[in-house]
Parts: C-alpha cells; structure tokens; sequence
C-alpha cells in the first residue's frame, strides 16, 4: 500500500469517526431538549388543571399503586410458602388464570 493509499485510508475513517460522533451527539442533545419540553409541559398541564382533574389523576396513579401491590403482596406469598416447604405449584394454587 502506498503512502497516499494509506493517508486516504486514515483521512477516510477520522472523518466516519468525526461525523458519526456529531450525528450522535446531536441526536442525544435532541432527545435532551425533547424530555425537557415534555416533562415542561405535563408541569404546566397539572398546575393549570382544576381540582376535579388533579383528583381523577391521582385516582388513576393509586389505582397503579394498588395493583402493583397487590402483585407485590402475590409474591411475597408465595415465597413465604415455598420457605415453608411448598412446592411452586402448590404457592400458585387458586391463582391460575381463567380464560
């Protein structure tokens, strides 16, 4: 290979490496700037939002907390059982799925 050929080669892969260094860059400070405005405007949203609105928000969040209690306190069962000997089916009993 000669010299030329050689510089090529390196010119060539300093200016992939550069480029593909600002494509990456921008587009992470692009999805910077993007979670900033969303989360902008969901703080504006719930300021702006009247009394019966922030009740039913809150409503919807404690039904996500409730249910993932409840799945929470389903582990924690079953793992309590299967220390005291049961097997995996044995903790799981009553709780199959119905279709």
């Amino acid at each position: 290979m000669s010299a030329s050929a050689q510089q090529q080669k390196i010119r060539r892969i300093v200016w992939t490496a550069a480029i593909a260094s600002v494509t990456a860059t921008g587009a992470w400070y692009g999805a910077g700037l993007k979670t900033k405005s969303e989360l902008k405007q969901i703080a504006e949203k719930r300021h702006e939002a009247t009394p019966t609105e922030k009740i039913a928000q809150l409503e919807e969040q404690r039904g996500g907390l409730v249910a993932k209690r409840l799945g929470l306190e389903k582990k924690i069962r079953e793992l309590e059982m299967r220390a005291q000997g049961a097997t995996r089916e044995e903790s799981m009993q009553g709780q199959e799925r119905r279709r």
